[in-house]
């Protein structure tokens, strides 16, 4: 399944954007507003520069004791960010997060602007029926194709069963 099929990327709202001169408390103040879990920091042409999370603001700004009003989204941004299409493959995505140990990933368009911001969470909602199905599949084929085995299993149980019955009345 492509990105842009799930119910998840069409309602997705518009992610938190701001220049890497802003200072940090004023983004940290709209994401708290707005229950966002990452802010991207984009150029004039708003085109990805890079991306701020919590993570990220635990570990680059609490952490070292800096200041929210001092200190600016570039200066505790994450670079070099891994991003998405939206014609790729959910599937493929979602290894690749779980592997590289990140939760946020940008989609972009073409020109590399940023259209949403897709979690691991969004992902896995799309995975957990389809193992559920697999697994189904795979007990089905796993039984059939064993499926004498199984017979002569319980043969040899009812006979047993018989037998013991049997001797002991």
């Amino acid at each position: 399944m492509r990105i842009r099929e799930r119910k998840e990327f069409m309602n997705k709202p518009k992610p938190l954007a701001f220049p890497p001169d802003t200072p940090v408390s004023e983004a940290v103040k709209q994401m708290s507003e707005m229950n966002y879990g990452s802010v991207v920091v984009v150029d004039p042409q708003n085109k990805l520069l890079g991306i701020v999370t919590e993570r990220d603001l635990m570990k680059r700004l609490i952490n070292q004791g800096r200041d929210a009003q001092q200190t600016m989204l570039g200066d505790i941004m994450t670079r070099n960010v891994k991003v998405a299409h939206a014609d790729d493959n959910v599937v493929e995505w979602l290894q690749i997060m779980s592997n590289e140990r990140f939760r946020r990933l940008p989609v972009v368009d073409n020109e590399g602007r940023v259209t949403a911001i897709m979690t691991q969470g969004d992902f896995v909602s799309y995975t957990w029926p389809d193992m559920i199905d697999h697994a189904r599949d795979v007990t089905r084929a796993t039984i059939s194709s064993n499926l004498q085995f199984v017979l002569i299993a319980a043969g040899i149980l009812i006979y047993t069963v018989i037998l013991i019955a049997f001797l002991t009345s």
